[in-house]
């Protein structure tokens, strides 16, 4: 057994070491952390002179990575197998093998390129291929596109794009294909986008997602007609958004007709590697050129998609640039090469496996959830038997799309969404919307996302993979999405069944108004308007501001189920209420009553004070009038003479004035200035014992009772035990009260206190002998 190169051996253990310290959820000591304070700011200092060890540099890397957070439950990284370190660490010894002597370099590269290009292909069943590898998973689409270039045009590589003056290419692309892809092809080859043809899907037949053959042959057609050069058609094995297939073998019929070049992309070209596949996916075995991420698919960061395509003139490849003499650029298959060697095919094939069991495994639950429609049947005019059947090789499709949608069996209370189709079609797309951004929050590692599709709308889609291999997404991830995806389908009925309910009760009052909102996934939208005519525009403007913000905060305080908010951010309408999901047991006019009551509230709370303010405006004027004639008064009563200082002090020595202070004070409830005579001996005491005697009532409510439920609907809040307790222990409390408030009825006034005086006495020690006379001194 040959011993191990000391360099590869202290490079592994490196790397080993370096993925342990990134990793871990350790920080450093208090020490460095002092020292991070000066040198780890977000501007960049100077380097130190003499350098910082290895562990120091890592440390660095890591509070760069995960920033100020110090849980480890904070940081949202992918999960790194022994796989993934197999990857990171090709990439380091592609940095170390390049240093090697230019033969060794050229037969250890080659060895390289030739093992994982000969695994790929018997993988993915595409006999007697050639591979191109790339970061960037367009980057092998655009080398296709030059190498048939290069092959029609004889001259392009002496005249350039001169020769494709006489006879234009177009480039053909689905209708379904990723946005942006035809016209980042254009920008990179140099070519107008009139080269490029988006081919219409089916609308009669097949799947919404397929490409419209028919109509790609009448295109070329009529582009070879006008002078035109049919270059290459891109087909999708699993279009971006819902995963499906286009009609591979007619379009290879169709390529090889017109000498085309037909490229092939998707996700459910992973499913090549699988015993059993699909007659649709295996047609793409016979194309001209496929692109692969193994890299999300196996959970291999790091690692570059591969281009497999078949050509027999190498020259041609060359100038296409899919060949290199330089062994450099032949290293970037060193990190998929060591992957694919530590998994072996039993690894590849258990995780491709995998995530298609997950798929089915979530179709087979949807099948069983009403409202919900799947796939290319996610039309809400046809029943619920024909949105649950699956198209032509669904079933081994990875990704599964599914939309809410409403069941027209549903019995509705009158409330049910009306408007035309395009509103409803808004409504469902905000309730799916929100369905799809709550299954991702609270089951993170279903790894559901929302996409938008063209004729669906907004639906939730799952696709494990490309996510389930990173997240680690396990069979009991698929179960808690279908048992919370079943908690969410009730809220999302009913909050569509009460919409025309709660919108119909806002229109009967005359202080709201309803804001028609269909990007709002909740109940509706509400405004309270100010009901004062005589102010200008920017005034009731601020008013109604006032008011509707107070009451937002009034209805937050509530002890509810719904959710109430000011909208989204970026919302165009302001000064509003958004209210969310309901709930079944909702009373919809009770909401909107209270609404009205608390807005009501509010608004008169500020009449109130606006008037407040103008009656004190008032009454300080008036203060200051009275004022002014007291102090005139007083100059008449008292004479000029004792305003002067020294000749007033010998006056009022001699012949004091008795002037009486009259004191004024202001009644609010009036709005005018009163004496202060009567204060002090009458009105004080009066409002006292007024006061004292006022009753003040008290309202009850049970512990765990929330607002807006409608009488007799079930609640899981309170439960039959507590309420039927709560009640008896009220009506307990009220009983004895009654019955000490008719005993002190029914004793007269002079008993009562005969008995308080005797009981007074008894408690006082009295000596003998004594008794009889304090008793006759009493009486």
């Amino acid at each position: 057994m040959k011993m191990m190169d000391p360099t590869l051996a202290e490079m592994g253990n490196h790397l080993s070491d370096a993925m342990k310290i990134l990793e871990s959820g350790k920080l450093e000591s208090e020490q460095g952390k002092e020292r991070r304070k000066l040198s780890w700011k977000d501007f960049p200092g100077p380097l130190q002179g003499d350098g910082q060890d290895v562990v120091s540099i890592l440390q660095l890397v890591q509070n760069l990575m995960h920033g100020e957070d110090e849980k480890q439950g904070h940081r949202r990284m992918q999960y790194v197998g022994e796989q993934g370190h197999m990857a990171l660490l090709g990439h380091s010894l592609a940095a170390y093998i390049s240093v090697l002597e230019r033969e060794r370099l050229r037969k250890l590269t080659t060895r390289i390129l030739s093992d994982t290009t000969l695994w790929l292909c018997r993988l993915f069943r595409y006999e007697n291929g050639s591979a191109y590898y790339h970061e960037d998973d367009c980057e092998g689409l655009v080398k296709m596109c030059r190498l048939a270039i290069n092959t029609h045009y004889e001259d392009y590589a002496t005249e350039g794009f001169t020769v494709l003056s006489s006879k234009p290419p177009v480039i053909y692309q689905s209708a379904a294909s990723r946005p942006g892809l035809g016209q980042h092809l254009c920008s990179q080859l140099g070519l107008p986008l009139s080269s490029l043809c988006i081919v219409p899907c089916n609308t009669m037949f097949g799947s919404l997602h397929q490409m419209d053959v028919a109509l790609l042959d009448k295109l070329i057609r009529d582009d070879r007609e006008s002078g035109k050069l049919p270059l290459l058609l891109i087909a999708n094995a699993g279009t971006p958004g819902a995963g499906h297939t286009d009609k591979l073998s007619r379009l290879k019929e169709l390529c090889v007709q017109h000498n085309m070049w037909l490229h092939v992309e998707g996700v459910n070209l992973a499913t090549l590697v699988l015993g059993q596949v699909s007659s649709t996916v295996t047609a793409a075995t016979k194309c001209d050129s496929m692109t692969l991420t193994p890299g999300p698919w196996l959970g291999l960061p790091a690692v570059p998609a591969v281009t497999l395509y078949r050509h027999e003139d190498p020259a041609l490849s060359l100038a296409a640039g899919l060949t290199s003499s330089q062994p450099v650029e032949k290293l970037r298959a060193l990190p998929l090469w060591l992957s694919l060697q530590y998994l072996g095919h039993d690894g590849i094939l258990q995780r491709i496996k995998h995530a298609s069991q997950l798929s089915q495994q979530l179709l087979e639950h949807l099948k069983t959830l009403a409202s919900i429609k799947t796939s290319d049947v996610l039309d809400s005019e046809v029943s619920l038997i024909e949105a649950l059947r699956m198209v032509e090789d669904e079933l081994n499709s990875p990704v599964v799309v599914f939309r809410f949608s409403q069941d027209g069996s549903t019995p509705s209370s009158g409330g049910s969404v009306k408007g035309n189709v395009a509103e409803e079609r808004d409504i469902l797309d905000a309730l799916n919307r929100w369905l799809g951004e709550q299954l991702a929050q609270q089951v993170p590692l279903s790894g559901v996302d929302v996409v938008e599709l063209e004729d669906e709308g907004t639906c939730v889609r799952f696709s494990p993979l490309m996510t389930a291999a990173a997240l680690g997404t396990q069979e009991n991830d698929v179960a808690a999405l279908v048992e919370k995806l079943g908690e969410m389908i009730p809220v999302l009925s009913c909050t569509l069944r009460f919409r025309q309910d709660f919108k119909d009760e806002v229109l009967q009052q005359a202080s709201l108004s309803y804001i028609e909102d269909q990007s709002w996934p909740g109940l509706g939208v509400v405004r309270y308007e100010a009901r004062s005519t005589d102010l200008d525009e920017d005034k009731r403007q601020y008013r109604v501001e006032k008011i509707n913000s107070d009451l937002l905060k009034k209805l937050m305080e509530l002890d509810t189920d719904l959710y109430f908010s000011d909208g989204p951010e970026f919302c165009e309408e302001k000064n509003c209420i958004f209210i969310g999901m309901a709930t079944e047991d909702l009373d919809v006019a009770e909401l909107v009553e209270t609404i009205v009551s608390i807005g009501k509230d509010i608004e008169e709370s500020g009449k109130f004070f606006e008037n407040m303010t103008e009656v004190v405006r008032r009454g300080i004027q008036e203060a200051e009038q009275q004022l002014q004639k007291a102090n005139e008064e007083k100059l008449m009563e008292e004479g000029v003479l004792r305003q002067i200082p020294l000749v007033g002090s010998v006056l009022n020595w001699f012949s004091p004035v008795q002037a009486s202070v009259k004191g004024r004070t202001f009644n609010l409830a009036e709005g005018c200035l009163d004496s202060t005579e009567p204060v002090y001996s009458v009105k004080a005491q009066m409002n006292k014992e007024a006061s004292l005697d006022s009753p003040k009532s008290v309202t009850k409510q049970f512990p765990g009772q929330k607002l807006f439920r409608r009488h007799g609907a079930g609640s899981d809040s309170v439960s039959d035990t507590s309420s039927v307790s709560h009640l008896e222990e009220s009506f307990r409390e009220t009983a004895h009260v009654q019955a000490i408030d008719a005993e002190e009825a029914e004793v007269p006034q002079e008993h009562h206190v005969h008995i308080e005086t005797e009981t007074a006495l008894s408690d006082q020690r009295v000596p003998e002998g004594q008794e009889t006379e304090s008793v006759d001194a009493l009486r």
